[in-house]
């Protein structure tokens, strides 16, 4: 087994031999299509931005696979890990050491490695002598000891933690003591579409004449849906064609877990407040171009999410990657990206704060242009190939013994 309790060393020179720009073979590991879930698409996209933006670098994908589960995976993916089989780490941290590749990109969630708090995924990371490379997806200002554990012990492994906000690095630093150098802060990817007129989409879904509000994503009640829903008779009130639109499935895990008794709940509560007129659900997951174009024909993007900690949002960064105007609860990531002006926060369970949020923006045709305008300026730094060549600039100047600081980074990101 290999520790490598030098990782962190900021002046650490990272030698691909034979490499000029990039690596000539990485290994990426994490949730992957068509497995449903955010952590997949997000592994999804990371490669496909490889592929396109590093063509003479070959990636190799070890995707995650949940208990009892199986997927048709494509041919990009070399290896299937089953979550709760031990054995498996090791033979993947084998198989990855002996593949030739020139460095490991890891995707961290808890809850898609086995073992205490996902502690199993450390047994793959012992095999490896290569540079690692962390996504953190969650970062917990409060774990437990088996969180904490597992946490430390990635860090402990690690050349660069990757974080999609400042918040992160603050935990980071504070929280686990990682130093300033060895943490680059890269925003969530988006698509690189260009900006369309919602009304020019909204015959497409049945909404023409229809304002249209917006939430996706997989339904669970930490998303606030609810809230929305309260305030919808007094936004209806002062504008009569508005349309709440909730999309996506249920959780899984909550569907394992109770069936769909939350949307059960939602839709009695829609019934209740008569409002059957104004709110659709459109239960599935569905593919990337289709949600695109829902998003498209929205007028405001809505995340009432209500957990304060929540440090990345794939949906929030989808909707201003596309310029829309967006009404939030101010969690962590919302609170960063929403803070130069791109729309309007409100807080956790404010139904009142949400119907008057949401109703300046449907009935204000300038603000919300202006709101839109300046999500979408904002979303051009944002992309996937944008995040893809920050991240692979950090990798050259790693190899080169020269770690671009994460402040540097971030401002490559947005001056490109």
């Amino acid at each position: 087994m290999v520790r490598r309790d030098d990782a962190l060393s900021p002046a650490r020179s990272l030698v691909w031999a034979g490499s000029e720009v990039s690596p000539r073979r990485i290994a990426l590991v994490g949730n992957f299509l068509p497995r449903l879930c955010g952590l997949a698409t997000y592994t999804s996209h990371v490669f496909q931005a490889l592929e396109r933006r590093f063509p003479d670098t070959a990636v190799d994908v070890y995707a995650m696979v949940d208990l009892g589960a199986a997927y048709d995976f494509p041919p990009a993916v070399v290896s299937a890990i089953s979550q709760e089989d031990s054995e498996a780490y090791v033979s993947a941290g084998r198989a990855i050491e002996a593949s030739g590749a020139e460095l490991l990109w890891l995707q961290h969630e808890f809850g898609i490695y086995g073992g205490s708090a996902g502690r199993l995924v450390l047994d793959l990371l012992d095999q490896i002598t290569m540079p690692l490379y962390v996504t953190l997806h969650t970062i917990l200002e409060e774990p437990n000891d088996d969180q904490r554990a597992v946490i430390s012990g990635l860090v402990a492994r690690a050349d660069t933690l990757i974080v999609m906000a400042e918040k992160g690095r603050e935990i980071l630093q504070k929280v686990y003591g990682v130093p300033l150098g060895s943490i680059a802060v890269i925003p969530h990817g988006v698509p690189d579409r260009r900006y369309v007129e919602p009304d020019a989409v909204k015959t497409r879904y049945g909404l023409q004449g229809r304002k249209t509000i917006l939430t996706f994503g997989l339904l669970s009640p930490g998303k606030g849906i609810e809230t929305v829903i309260k305030a919808l008779p007094a936004i209806s009130a002062r504008c009569p064609e508005v349309v709440y639109v909730v999309l996506g499935a249920t959780h899984p895990h909550l569907v394992a877990q109770e069936g769909e008794s939350y949307r059960g709940q939602l839709e009695a509560l829609v019934r209740e407040k008569g409002l059957e007129r104004h709110v659709r659900f459109l239960d599935g997951f569905v593919e990337e171009e289709e949600l695109i174009g829902w998003l498209s024909a929205a007028d405001v993007y809505v995340t009432p999410y209500l957990n304060p900690v929540q440090i990345t949002s794939g949906a929030l960064a989808y909707a201003v990657g596309l310029g829309k105007p967006v009404v939030s609860t101010p969690y962590v990531h919302a609170r960063e990206l929403l803070g130069g002006g791109v729309g309007r926060l409100v807080g956790f369970g404010d139904i009142d704060g949400t119907a008057a949020a949401i109703s300046e923006l449907v009935l204000d045709d300038n603000v919300r242009a202006e709101l839109a305008g300046t999500a979408y300026r904002l979303g051009r730094s944002m992309t996937w190939d944008q995040q893809i060549e920050t991240a692979m600039g950090r990798f050259s100047a790693e190899r080169d013994g020269s770690p671009t600081p994460a402040s540097e980074l971030a401002g490559l990101l947005l001056a490109s």
